[in-house]
């Protein structure tokens, strides 16, 4: 006779199952129509073809030894990530309009699982847009680390990144309810979340008060690690550990915010 699985295992194996589901669904949506990703490409070209060559010769960057482009390569990633999970929010507020949130909360799915999944699809989405600004970056000859332990280090920071932005917009989404509000609060976040680290230029350029801010950013943390593992020669100014541990806290804080507030967007 076969051995029963363990109740708990059968749970733990459901609400895996739960969260594949709803993750798949989305990613289904992506592969349908990927001219999402090809049009927040030119964001990053833009960036770095633009924005890079220029502050490249702007004297005083002190970017520890560094390259300028190679220094902006690894924010970049972290800054298409940012854009395109900080939005997704939005995408929630048109299925409850097609009422399909209705339909996923009827289901016997935990709300967490809900929200797990989405975050799940937002991660997949943020290694499609490093894939791109790694080959960008590539052509630029911009300094890259391809060691096995690096690149899924990398994949990890991102898939944490999106999960935790992602998480934060949903929400953004179950208590403003409507898009307008929405896209303009999203408008809003984005700006100082992105300036208020390190992506585009050293903590250390900064007024102290805005060092103190950064340092309570979460992205702040995000480039860090991407910028050590991304790199050749990259340096961690915290450490991975401090990094992985601040996007792991902040995400699960989110996360549980998150599946609290769900119910209520189809109030």
């Amino acid at each position: 006779m076969p051995i029963p699985e363990p109740k708990p295992a059968r749970a733990v194996l459901s609400y895996l199952t739960q969260i594949q589901a709803v993750a798949d669904t989305e990613i289904r949506k992506l592969r349908r129509d990927p001219s999402e990703l090809l049009t927040r490409a030119f964001q990053p070209v833009v960036w770095l073809l633009l924005f890079g060559e220029v502050m490249a010769n702007v004297r005083g960057l002190n970017t520890t030894g560094q390259s300028y482009l190679d220094f902006l390569a690894p924010g970049i990633l972290a800054q298409s990530v940012l854009f395109s999970a900080i939005f997704y929010g939005i995408s929630v507020i048109w299925e409850r309009d097609l009422g399909v949130l209705h339909r996923q909360l009827v289901s016997p799915a935990p709300r967490s699982a809900l929200v797990l999944g989405k975050a799940v699809s937002a991660g997949a989405r943020g290694v499609a847009q490093a894939v791109i600004v790694y080959a960008l970056a590539l052509m630029l000859g911009i300094g890259l680390s391809f060691r096995p332990f690096d690149i899924l280090g990398v994949i990890a920071l991102i898939w944490l990144g999106s999960a935790l932005f992602s998480t934060f917009s949903l929400m953004i989404a179950c208590l403003v309810k409507t898009r307008e509000r929405f896209m303009g609060i999203g408008q809003v976040l984005t700006m100082p979340i992105f300036f208020a680290s390190n992506a585009i230029y050293p903590i250390e350029l900064m007024p102290h008060w805005l060092q103190s801010v950064s340092l309570s950013n979460p992205l702040t943390y995000e480039v860090d690690g991407i910028r050590t593992l991304m790199l050749q020669n990259g340096l961690s100014r915290y450490g991975l550990p401090i990094d992985f541990a601040v996007l792991l806290v902040l995400t699960g804080l989110c996360v549980a915010i998150a599946a609290h507030l769900y119910p209520r967007l189809a109030e």
